[in-house]
């Protein structure tokens, strides 16, 4: 009886092995109880089990022609995959919360210096939305010129644009901001914009 059951598995990962998804099917059906009971006293957690059991018949999938067969089964490779699998979630699990652990929980208090700081470097919301509105040279253009306050020459080099180039950009990105903006705060993006 059981040299046949060996034999009726075996049958099923060579066809498993060829690529009969059904089979597949069949093998997980026949060993998914002992390979979940297994992970979950390694783990304790009935969905890092299941997360455990999928990624064990995954891996059988996408190592099918590596997998060793013992006694006329899969199951002891099976086993030996679930066991490893729930160890490496085990230590990302340790290093995820030992990560999180060195994080602060509660936002520091900032100073009413660095508060008045922020403040004072809000961008004004539709000036915001219009940047959003440039493609994404322009909006890099605009950022390093008006923004970080760089020289049309360094933002070019950054940008990888010729000088004249970045001139004729600039000139029009101000020129579709002023339109999008409709005059709205038209010093937001007043900068010397021919500066070298």
């Amino acid at each position: 009886m059981e040299h046949e059951e060996e034999s009726a598995e075996l049958n099923l990962w060579a066809r498993a092995r060829a690529g009969d998804q059904p089979a597949f099917g069949s093998l997980f059906d026949l060993h998914k109880d002992r390979i979940f009971r297994h992970a979950f006293r390694l783990l304790a957690d009935r969905s890092d089990a299941e997360d455990v059991l999928g990624t064990v018949f995954l891996e059988l999938w996408r190592r099918r022609d590596d997998v060793r067969v013992s006694d006329g089964s899969i199951l002891p490779w099976l086993l030996v995959t679930t066991t490893n699998t729930a160890m490496n979630l085990q230590r990302a699990t340790r290093r995820y919360r030992h990560l999180l652990s060195r994080i602060p929980h509660e936002p520091p208090e900032l100073s009413a210096e660095e508060k008045a700081f922020l403040r004072s470097s809000e961008i004004d919301p539709d000036l915001k939305n219009a940047i959003h509105s440039l493609n994404p040279t322009d909006q890099g253009l605009l950022t390093l010129v008006v923004i970080e306050d760089y020289t049309i020459t360094d933002a070019a080099a950054v940008l990888c644009l010729r000088v004249s180039t970045a001139r004729t950009r600039f000139s029009r990105l101000k020129a579709k901001l002023r339109a999008n903006l409709n005059g709205i705060s038209a010093h937001s993006f007043t900068v010397e914009g021919n500066r070298s």
